[in-house]
């Protein structure tokens, strides 16, 4: 192994006052980063017919932003790791604010979309950026309580963007631009308040080394499959000449990438941390959490608004039972896993309420009483709640604080990448069965399919349809909902098994590792 960076002197954890004023901010941070990706969702129908755009661009506003923040998370990691914390998130901060402020004087689709992957490069680094710095101010045994905070946070966010996209939608004074201009007052007041408040050890890596290949092939490969997934199913079948193409692309690129990663002396994706262990389970399950939050707001969003007839408000705070079970189950879990040390229990446990919430919504259909699926939803809830920060925290117990940062992008980004690729193909089930369903219940009415029914399966402009296909459309949007949360059960079974096997490890009461653990850290396994 190369000989280890200089290292500055041995850090201690924050004074808790001290913790909470810079907590505030990068709270406040992360708030806005993740709710600017989920705000739009509901306006977007109405964004696209203000500026004239397809159905095609309508796609590329989501993928754009989703593109260029799970593709450079493990970037910005990494950078993490190389230098100044502060800068890297006043940086993040200042790209996001610019890109957001864009993103709302945009004249046409093609602007708005090009603005939104730059906005998505700040809503990635703000993302891991933000956990990061909490790694580095707080040991991890303390920091589960702080995580509660931080899953608090980010469950508000999921689940209250659409909410608010909603309120701005239905209000006319407001307009669409709203959506974005929102995101610039509560950056500028967040750059001020961490520029007073955080303060953290700026001691300086010595021979840094850049990993330009490796940067350049992940994000590259990442973002080829992630395309693919976007479209497969819809412009192109699973099984042709482009799935070739792409997946296998895709997987070329991230292969090369493995390759560079396992010989560069400063890889953005540490082989060493991610091959071992309990870091590669926690990363399995993590794929499942980030199933469940993505897909948990997306469909069920849909499934209000389409297969009930709630308008986008209503369906916005039709999702609060997931918030609070989020919420307090965030808050609660982290303060006993502060409290004993331990985190696999209460991993399990939430895995376990989880698998039980999609095991319910499994069940639900156009008729289901909205006490059932609000009772569901709660237990999704407290299960992300109770597992998502702690897989996090489980894997940066793991290594030193000079790998946080490249650990902690790792996770986060198998997480997004996990969420975005499930919900994509979760959407294109929903899309078989939709169609599927229409054309059955088209035929049992008696109803012509030959304009009808496609006409029908693709347009969600329920309003100028003829009730009678309305309806049918309603019942076929309702109980194909079900059928996508019974794969998501199935894939929270593979979460649950993954974390059944993590080593039922104790949290360290400092803030790296010991010197000689953290200096073989890349040739013990955990």
């Amino acid at each position: 192994m190369s000989a280890q960076p200089a290292a500055p002197p041995a850090a201690e954890p924050m004074p808790h006052r001290q913790i909470l004023e810079a907590l505030s901010g990068l709270l406040l941070v992360l708030f806005v980063a993740m709710i600017s990706a989920t705000v739009v969702s509901v306006a977007l129908p109405q964004i696209i017919g203000a500026l004239d755009g397809s159905q095609s661009q309508y796609t590329w506003v989501v993928t754009a932003s989703l593109l260029a923040s799970t593709a450079s998370t493990p970037i910005w990691g990494k950078l993490a790791d190389l230098f100044d914390k502060k800068l890297l998130l006043q940086i993040a901060i200042v790209i996001f604010m610019v890109s957001s402020l864009a993103c709302g004087f945009a004249q046409d689709t093609g602007q708005l979309i090009a603005f939104r992957a730059v906005q998505g490069l700040g809503m990635g680094a703000l993302q891991i950026l933000a956990q990061v710095i909490i790694a580095a101010m707080i040991s991890p045994k303390e920091r589960g309580r702080y995580n509660g905070y931080l899953g608090a946070v980010m469950a508000v966010a999921t689940v209250g963007g659409p909410l608010l996209g909603g309120l701005i939608a239905d209000t006319s004074w407001l307009g669409w631009r709203w959506c974005f201009f929102i995101a610039v007052p509560i950056t500028i007041a967040a750059f001020a308040l961490l520029a007073k408040t955080l303060h953290l050890p700026t001691g300086r890596r010595q021979n840094v080394s850049i990993d330009y290949w490796g940067a350049t092939l992940i994000a590259a490969g990442v973002s080829v499959l992630l395309i693919w997934v976007t479209f497969v199913g819809n412009d192109f079948d699973w099984l042709s000449w482009q799935t070739a193409a792409m997946a296998g692309g895709g997987v070329l690129l991230l292969a090369l990438a493995t390759w560079v990663e396992s010989k560069v002396r400063e890889p953005v994706v540490p082989l060493h941390v991610i091959r071992r262990r309990t870091p590669a389970l926690a990363i399995l399950a993590s794929l499942a959490v980030g199933m469940a939050m993505f897909g948990g707001s997306v469909f069920l969003g849909q499934y209000f608004q389409i297969g009930r007839g709630y308008g986008p408000t209503a369906a916005g705070l039709l999702t609060i039972p997931m918030m609070v079970g989020v919420l307090f189950s965030s808050t609660i879990s982290g303060r006993m896993v502060s409290r004993s040390g331990r985190t696999k229990s209460y991993i399990i446990v939430g895995l376990v309420v989880l698998l039980a919430g999609f095991a319910g919504l499994a069940t639900i259909d156009h008729r289901t009483s909205m006490v059932l699926v609000s009772a569901y939803m709660l237990a999704v809830g407290v299960g992300v709640g109770m597992s998502m920060q702690n897989l996090v925290l489980v894997i940066q117990n793991t290594v030193p604080l000079r790998e946080i940062g490249a650990a902690s992008g790792a996770v986060t980004f198998f997480r997004s990448l996990g969420g975005t690729v499930g919900v994509s193909v979760l959407g294109a089930i929903l899309a078989n069965r939709v169609a599927a369903d229409i054309v059955d219940g088209l035929a049992r009415a008696g109803i012509p399919t030959g304009g009808a029914g496609p006409a029908a399966g693709s347009s969600l402009n329920l309003a100028a349809l003829p009730e009678p296909v309305r309806l049918i459309v309603r019942e076929a949007y309702g109980d194909a909902t079900g059928h996508i949360f019974l794969v998501s059960t199935a894939i929270a079974v593979v979460g649950l098994i993954a974390a059944a096997f993590l080593k039922p490890d104790t949290l360290r009461d400092s803030l790296d590792l010991p010197e000689e653990t953290a200096g073989r850290g890349a040739a013990t396994p955990a």
